[in-house]
């Protein structure tokens, strides 16, 4: 059962969650992209929370707030560490 004063909460929530996967999807720089992520991450989370689903609200920030930051900046710090150094025109 949905409480009447929750549905505009929820609105604005699906408004924001709705606006930032597209900005997810379209952000070009890694690292760029992992902040509008970490965004959308909490997005989710107030959603799920807002839904009443607590578990799901908690498994989603541990995901999407720790565990997948985490391994794109060290894949990325690999990727970066793995190229050869610009010599400057020597």
């Amino acid at each position: 059962m949905i409480v009447a004063s929750l549905v505009p909460l929820q609105s604005a929530i699906f408004a924001v969650v709705a606006l930032a996967a597209p900005a997810v999807a379209l952000t070009r720089d890694p690292l760029r992209q992992i902040v509008v992520n970490g965004f959308y991450g909490w997005a989710l989370v107030i959603l799920f929370s807002v839904l009443q689903a607590p578990d799901v609200a908690l498994s989603m920030l541990v995901v999407g707030g720790l565990a997948y930051p985490i391994v794109v900046l060290i894949a990325v710090a690999r990727v970066r560490a793995g190229k050869p150094k610009d010599e400057g025109g020597e």
